[in-house]
């Protein structure tokens, strides 16, 4: 709820040359402080007020489409599964947005921390045999393309989307075959930081019959060739890629779609 503060009244008569100057000041500030939040959402310098960037836009996905948008009731990956196996996932449930806290392990949190927590939507998905399940997310930032490239060189450089201590956590929902997914049950993941729109994608799997996975792996680890560990045996990287691949791609094509110039 927004919170107003009573301006209290001024004593005395102020002549009329004063009050125009002072009048002058705010305007002035007020155009300025007006640039820079504008420059600072966009994160384009020579933002206009109203300008549709693919910032400003997608920022705001997470309220502005559908959640059958950001997350479809179906992903159709052909070829997504090991050896070039087509796959196909079935949603069986959505969390309410919310904040960051509650999805992410508190190191991942302050790892992200610098380009800050709009929003966060998550899904969580299960294959065509529903033995294995896959939590999806979309976490919007507050950050500008500067910030947002800045993160991408860190997780690209140090290798942080290997780290299982970055590991995003799973949503698990009663009454569907991710009943069981906890934070034991997670057994590969992935996370990319995007630098075209201020979003970060996350995708967490795990085996749908609540089993512990005692050495998750990172999905280039679990895809790497000749990995033999359950996660990558039972394809689990294929799974984390194959989802985030998929609303990471629908995601851009949104933003693209709500941005185009009109021809």
């Amino acid at each position: 709820m927004e919170t107003t503060t009573r301006l209290r009244p001024v004593r005395g008569r102020r002549s009329p040359r004063a009050v125009a100057a002072a009048v002058c000041v705010v305007l002035g500030l007020g155009l300025i402080g007006g640039a820079v939040t504008g420059s600072w959402l966009t994160g384009d310098s020579s933002a206009e007020p109203g300008a549709h960037t693919t910032y400003t836009t997608g920022r705001a996905l997470w309220h502005n489409v559908p959640v059958d948008t950001l997350f479809p009731r179906t992903l159709k990956g052909d070829g997504a599964g090991p050896g070039g196996a087509d796959r196909m996932w079935t949603r069986v449930a959505v969390a309410p947005d919310g904040d960051c806290a509650p999805a992410l392990d508190p190191l991942l949190l302050r790892t992200l921390g610098p380009v800050g927590c709009l929003r966060l939507v998550r899904a969580t998905y299960t294959d065509a045999t529903t033995s294995a399940v896959t939590t999806v997310g979309l976490i919007f930032t507050e950050a500008d393309s500067d910030g947002m490239r800045a993160l991408n060189t860190r997780f690209t450089e140090q290798h942080l989307d290997r780290r299982s201590d970055l590991m995003p956590r799973a949503y698990a929902v009663e009454g569907t075959p991710a009943a069981s997914f906890g934070d034991r049950q997670r057994a590969s993941w992935t996370v990319h930081v995007l630098t075209d729109v201020p979003v970060v994608v996350f995708a967490v799997s795990g085996f749908a019959d609540g089993r512990e996975v005692t050495g998750p792996q990172s999905v280039a680890d679990a895809m790497a060739a000749g990995a033999t560990t359950a996660p990558a045996q039972a394809g689990l990287g294929h799974e984390a890629k194959g989802i985030a691949d998929r609303v990471e791609r629908g995601l851009r094509g949104t933003v693209a779609g709500l941005t185009e110039k009109p021809r």
